[in-house]
């Protein structure tokens, strides 16, 4: 006695597989859909700083031309927005916008792209002035310049 058709149960099982599919097809569309790209221009929180960064040998860096370091969990994002390890950017100069954590450590940072670049943030400062020490050395005599060649005090 054959309680079971092969045939009917095989086309039900094709049938329940092929609605199953559809199925799964229509909820992973939206999910093909999504790209990578990137806004031109990120919002960075409001106490980021701006600051041109040297990575010297991880975690000490070079901060406005002052050494300074990263926290144990500092995130460095690219221009793509991607996460990038320190040891990546070893002796390039990048224009960044930084934050600092509670120890006073480079936690966040993000390199800018040349749009981000043009907005107006603090932290990175230019003087206009150097003090005598900060420049070249004064020319110093050899004994051999004549006396009205001298620098008048």
């Amino acid at each position: 006695m054959k309680r079971c058709l092969p045939s009917l149960s095989l086309a039900l099982s094709a049938a329940l597989i092929a609605v199953l599919m559809t199925l799964v097809s229509l909820f992973a569309a939206p999910a093909l859909a999504q790209t990578d790209e990137v806004p031109s221009v990120r919002n960075f929180p409001k106490a980021a700083l701006r600051g041109l960064l040297v990575v010297r040998a991880p975690p000490d860096i070079s901060l406005n031309g002052k050494a300074d370091r990263l926290s144990p969990g500092a995130r460095i994002r690219n221009v793509n927005n991607h996460y990038v390890l320190s040891g990546a950017l070893l002796g390039q100069e990048l224009l960044v916008n930084y934050t600092r954590d509670s120890a006073g450590l480079v936690h966040e940072v993000w390199v800018l792209t040349a749009e981000e670049a043009k907005e107006k943030r603090a932290g990175l400062s230019r003087r206009n002035f150097f003090f005598s020490f900060e420049g070249e050395a004064a020319p110093q005599d050899d004994g051999k310049t004549s006396y009205d060649q001298l620098p008048r005090y």
